[in-house]
């Protein structure tokens, strides 16, 4: 991988798409270990806009990791010692939790076809922390009320998270394809951001439950929507142009246009196929949690945990999830998807053989405590589940078309979410089952073997899993959304940038149309040079050019009405142009930036985006111009930037 360095676009090397570690003669090498984070992170925000950061950070950290641990403890004694409900109905409660999770299109769809007085984003954020606002302090507020009132609290206050994090994953779906270098580190953000908030919730969640008891402690879930709130105020995002008079047919337009390229998109192979996986492997994976759970904490058939205990154990899994992350981003991104997931598979299903130890309680014959063993099986299983984890996340990412990436990103957090489901149900049948309940854990050894039994099961499946990594296009640019009807007006746009010689920013833009006849590009062509020698005529500015340049081609969609042609006096303006193009992206997620720094795999990724780019190139010897295609682009680009960063030589 090639990175260039440069004073105009500003490019500075970027070893291994992540922040370039300055040695400074004398500092500590402890120091400059501790340095590297920060220095990571100011590398994501000076790239990224330092709000999407933050709101990351918000909503990873503080909503789903914090929110969400203390969510995961505290219902759970709420459900045991306050409506004292079997664990076999408990597990069918938790399933009921996903099903805003499984309703993420539907959140994706408003936040990409229904802006909010020309927002998408923001006011999303504010109406998910409305609702987990409210639906948390109204537990608390009437005190014990029906199991009915109370799920239907547990799920507002679930549905609050979901909303946020559609909306969180519409701009890391973005920034992920706009930046494609980056994606794992945005998923690493991520991943550590939960991580770090699930530690903290589970640290502090045991000593909530037993200083506020169970109903007071879920009091605690109305802070974290309460930040969202605030995020949604502050949140950096570009307002739309829409015109209010158009705006419910182009809301009507939009929305068919999102609904056909979602499912249109899942019909490819290159899609269904790791999104049936990313299912299997969920669903197969029979959620013992509650039965698990009652045991442990039972003072006469387990080994009685205290709620604070539960806490710790929580807690240091959460950190060692934090780990699984830094092995992950340090050691393992290079790799296929299909490597990685295969071997932590198998060891997920060889860590879960350390519960049915415990349930057997082998540990003590072999002289293992208790609060070691089930610390140790803890951590293990954690760093497992989030190796396996963060490549199906990546994964999912790469395959969003732009245009509809909220949508269809949620689109397959839905299928994740439909998996869950399908694991806590079956969980709760299978307990039920057995016969499992509050006081009977006898076969609960033959539910965790089915359980593992399951988990080897999945690795047959691991084949619907593409062998590629996060730098390879998965997505054809044929499943890119269509802008335009394909009974739209066959005209062309096209675009004369007429750029003076004097000053590289004065320019006039003329447009006009040119009917395609019968596609023929070399029609085409002669009929460009009859519009290009009167366009400049009229526009006074004849006597700059000589009327041969070179021409750069782009279509956004493979509707040809998205033709777009760009004129320059030289293969060097050209790619000068090309280059603007993607920096004037990057400056839109972030205005803030000065010097812009992106690696030419970004660049290429954009080149790779358009469903057709193509050149041509006046030819002196031969009077004539020739076509060259995106391939040769990338060459010239890459050669000019590399001129540039040797000082124009």
């Amino acid at each position: 991988m090639e990175t260039l360095e440069t004073e105009k676009p500003l490019l500075k090397p970027i070893s291994d798409h992540s922040v370039d570690m300055t040695r400074h003669h004398g500092r500590n090498g402890v120091v400059s270990i501790l340095l590297q984070p920060f220095q990571w992170l100011q590398m994501l925000s000076s790239r990224l806009n330092p709000s999407f950061v933050v709101g990351v950070v918000l909503v990873y950290g503080l909503n789903q990791g914090f929110s969400g641990s203390i969510f995961k403890v505290v219902t759970d004694y709420y459900w045991k010692d306050v409506q004292q409900v079997e664990p076999s109905v408990v597990q069918l409660y938790m399933g009921l939790y996903y099903i805003p999770w499984v309703m993420r299109p539907i959140w994706g769809l408003f936040t990409d076809v229904f802006p909010i007085r020309g927002y998408k984003r923001k006011p999303y954020f504010v109406v998910a922390g409305v609702l987990g606002v409210v639906s948390a302090v109204a537990l608390v507020v009437f005190g014990k009320v029906p199991a009915a009132l109370a799920l239907s609290c547990l799920l507002g206050v679930s549905a609050a998270m979901a909303i946020a994090e559609v909306v969180i994953d519409a701009c890391i779906a973005t920034n992920s394809i706009n930046i494609r270098s980056l994606a794992p580190d945005i998923q690493s953000l991520c991943m550590v951001c939960s991580s770090a908030g699930a530690l903290v919730g589970y640290a502090t969640s045991g000593v909530f439950v037993h200083r506020l008891g169970p109903q007071g402690a879920l009091g605690v879930l109305a802070l974290p929507p309460a930040t969202i709130i605030i995020l949604g105020i502050f949140f950096y995002e570009k307002r739309s142009s829409t015109v209010l008079l158009q705006k419910n047919k182009k809301d009507a337009d939009g929305l068919g246009v999102a609904v056909k390229g979602m499912f249109k998109t899942i019909k490819y192979p290159q899609v269904w196929k790791p999104s049936l996986y990313m299912f299997i492997s969920l669903a197969l994976n029979i959620s013992t949690h509650e039965g698990y759970f009652y045991w442990y904490t039972d003072p006469k058939a387990g080994p009685a945990f205290s709620q604070e205990f539960v806490g710790i154990i929580y807690a240091i899994g959460a950190l060692a999830s934090m780990f699984g992350v830094l092995i992950y981003h340090k050691k393992l991104k290079g790799y296929s998807f299909r490597n990685i997931l295969f071997f932590a598979q198998l060891l997920y299903a060889l860590s879960g053989m350390l519960d049915l130890v415990f349930i057997k309680r082998w540990n003590i014959l072999l002289g293992i405590p208790d609060s070691f063993f089930v610390i140790t099986e803890e951590s293990f299983s954690r760093i497992i589940s989030k190796i396996r984890w963060i490549p199906m996340i990546v994964l999912s990412t790469r395959l969003c078309p732009l245009g509809i990436e909220g949508t269809f990103f949620a689109f397959l957090m839905c299928i994740d979410s439909f998996g869950q489901l399908a694991s806590k149900w079956s969980g709760g049948f299978v307990l039920h089952a057995f016969g499992v309940t509050r006081h009977e854990f006898g076969n609960l050894w033959l539910v965790i073997l089915l359980r593992n039994v399951m988990r080897f099961a999945t690795l047959c499946f691991v084949f619907l899993v593409p062998d590629s990594d996060h730098l390879d296009d998965l997505v054809p640019s044929e499943m890119l959304p269509k802008n335009q009807s394909e009974d739209a007006d066959d005209d062309i746009k096209l675009l004369l940038l007429a750029t003076s010689s004097s000053s590289s920013s004065s320019s006039l833009t003329i447009e006009v149309n040119l009917p395609l006849e019968d596609g023929n590009r070399f029609l085409l062509l002669r009929q460009f040079n009859r519009f290009l020698t009167q366009s400049r005529r009229e526009s006074s500015i004849a006597s700059n050019h000589n009327g041969r340049h070179t021409i750069i081609l782009l279509q956004n969609s493979p509707s040809r009405a998205t033709r777009t042609f760009m004129d320059y006096d030289s293969i060097g303006q050209a790619m000068d142009g090309i280059c603007g193009l993607y920096e004037r992206k990057l400056k839109e997620i972030n205005p803030s930036l000065r010097n812009l720094s992106y690696d030419i795999a970004d660049l290429y990724n954009f080149m790779d985006g358009f469903a057709d780019m193509s050149a041509l190139v006046y030819e002196h010897s031969m009077h004539a111009y020739l076509p060259y295609d995106r391939q040769w682009i990338k060459q010239k680009a890459f050669s000019h930037l590399k001129r540039l960063a040797n000082g124009g030589r």
